[in-house]
């Protein structure tokens, strides 16, 4: 058994006979279950950057090549996964909340066939981000836009629960809200409010200053200078929340390393 202290009473105890890893709060004895999930994972050598008041909820998954700016946060259960080789930002005190979804296009359709990565010997690699294989065809790069496939979410933004963005440009001040959907190529311009359940087709431009919502999205009216402003404070209130949750979690550390290292190692040891 493996006993690791984190602070006074919290206690990470490692049983390496029936391979369980538990948590406790107060005495050894007195066990909950304690997950291995990590909010962070590096992928074909993209590790997500994030600003040390950046807020990643523990049960978030950020993975790949992912920028988070300063005051930012990525909610409980929400996915930012940037694995296509094409880089994910999120701006500053902007949020992606619960169970939100936003990813990029490994291979937009109809895409132009540019300058694809191969190697001399024939083997390719989107790692670089300049190119794309799917079934074994080399395929282009960029959208039919011209640019390339990122998703791209500017400051004061917020991207409400349950929301899928997919290689889309969202500017700052834009409250999206519940379960939108914004697909390949679109592009939602400042200060505008997406009603919840709103759907942007692809390739669609949302002009700034306005509310919009339905499925396809369609114009709702112009936004007063209250309303506007409310999108901002909005995010604001959302940055002071993530502080409030952040202190409330310890930093998760390499304990995990350490307890599968033991495993391998078959040891059974105790430190307090």
């Amino acid at each position: 058994m493996q006993i690791i202290t984190l602070h006074r009473t919290l206690y990470l105890v490692y049983i390496p006979v029936f391979n369980i890893l538990y948590l406790t709060l107060t005495h050894p004895l007195l066990f909950q279950v304690f997950t291995r999930h990590r909010p962070k994972m590096t992928f074909l050598n993209q590790k997500p950057f994030q600003t040390n008041d950046t807020f990643i909820a523990p049960t978030a998954s950020v993975i790949g090549n992912v920028t988070n700016w300063d005051e930012s946060s990525v909610w409980y259960n929400a996915v930012v996964r940037a694995d296509s080789g094409f880089p994910i930002t999120i701006g500053f005190l902007s949020n992606v909340q619960e169970g939100a979804v936003v990813t990029t296009l490994p291979c937009p359709q109809n895409a132009i066939d540019t300058d694809p990565l191969k190697s001399a010997e024939g083997t390719h690699t989107n790692a670089s981000g300049e190119g794309v294989v799917v079934s074994r065809k080399e395929v282009g790069k960029v959208l039919e836009t011209g640019f390339p496939p990122v998703t791209h979410i500017g400051h004061y933004t917020s991207i409400g629960s349950g929301s899928v963005l997919t290689s889309c440009r969202v500017d700052d001040l834009v409250d999206v809200g519940d379960k939108c959907t914004i697909l390949e190529g679109a592009w939602v311009e400042t200060n505008v409010i997406l009603e919840p359940g709103s759907v942007v087709p692809p390739y669609t431009r949302i002009p700034a200053g306005g509310r919009w919502g339905g499925n396809p999205i369609k114009f709702l009216g112009e936004l007063g200078d209250v309303e506007k402003a409310g999108i901002k404070q909005k995010a604001i209130g959302r940055g002071v929340m993530a502080k409030e949750h952040a202190v409330e979690f310890l930093p998760v550390g390499n304990t995990y390393l350490q307890l599968e290292e033991l495993e391998r190692e078959g040891k059974t040891a105790i430190q307090g």
